[in-house]
């Protein structure tokens, strides 16, 4: 037993890491059309997940006392075939959490996985979903309702898109509460993104938007491009990241070789610092 005190002294801070994590379905019921494969356990190995018929959130929270009332909701790409969860989700998460903010790593249904029955109708209801969910509970989590952000990834930029830019008000008649407020974001954080959903013009009050790609992915860069100039036409505020060279899916950076990509996350921590979504000395 006393050789094991030190590996389990070792373990201690994953431990309590991996209990303090939950788990919170976007609808109690399962999702409208999916009631009754809500069972079905995901399929899950390395990096991705697939198989999901049950929405949900994983929360991430700050350490104790570093909370600062923000939150964003990770919506990780994967082409609709499989979600990119650990890389794009959990690791962004915990990045975010280490500022101060509350993270919610989203699971969402796959459009183009093979076999699936679900549309992006569906998935655009996901991220509406759960947009709402957090800003309904934004007491239960010591969240500021005016300061939820989304954070999206290749194809969960698509999604980010699909709640940044349409009208997506609450229905103030809704029969259930989650659904009368609203899902539209009040930051986004957008990284390589896919190009359905991305509008060639967005108005002023379009939320301020963090971007960053590298120029050697040149079908995500094409898309940067099309809507950095978007927001220049409408005046609402941008910050972007062009990055020479990177490739796609280059996650938080950790994997490559070049410094700008793995410092990239550096980047997105002042710029949320210098629109008070984090404090400075969190970012530090």
């Amino acid at each position: 037993m006393p050789k094991l005190l030190p590996l389990l002294i070792l373990l201690a801070p994953t431990l309590l890491q991996a209990q303090e994590l939950s788990v919170i379905p976007l609808w109690k019921d399962g999702a409208p059309g999916s009631e009754s494969r809500r069972h079905e356990p995901e399929q899950a190995k390395d990096w991705w997940v697939k198989n999901i018929h049950d929405p949900s959130l994983t929360v991430v929270e700050p350490p104790k006392g570093k909370a600062n009332g923000t939150a964003v909701v990770i919506c990780p790409g994967g082409g609709h075939r499989e979600l990119v969860f650990e890389p794009e989700g959990m690791e962004p998460a915990r990045y975010l959490a280490s500022l101060g903010i509350t993270a919610f790593a989203l699971k969402y249904r796959l459009a183009r996985e093979s076999g699936s029955s679900y549309t992006l109708d569906d998935t655009r209801a996901d991220i509406q979903r759960a947009m709402r969910v957090v800003r309904a509970n934004a007491a239960k989590f010591g969240i500021d309702p005016n300061r939820i952000g989304v954070m999206g990834w290749s194809a969960g930029a698509e999604l980010a898109a699909m709640v940044a830019y349409p009208n997506v008000a609450g229905d103030p008649k809704a029969p259930d509460p989650i659904d009368r407020v609203s899902a539209r974001p009040n930051f986004q954080i957008i990284v390589y993104p896919g190009g359905h959903g991305l509008p060639l013009r967005v108005g002023s009050d379009a939320p301020p938007l963090f971007l960053l790609v590298a120029m050697d992915d040149q079908g995500s860069a094409k898309n940067s491009i099309k809507l950095l100039q978007a927001y220049q036409r409408s005046g609402a505020s941008v910050e972007a990241h062009f990055i020479a060279e990177g490739q796609h899916a280059f996650n938080m950076g950790n994997r490559s070789s070049f410094v700008a990509i793995r410092k990239w996350p550096e980047r997105m921590a002042d710029w949320l610092v210098d629109r008070k979504l984090a404090s400075a000395n969190s970012a530090e």
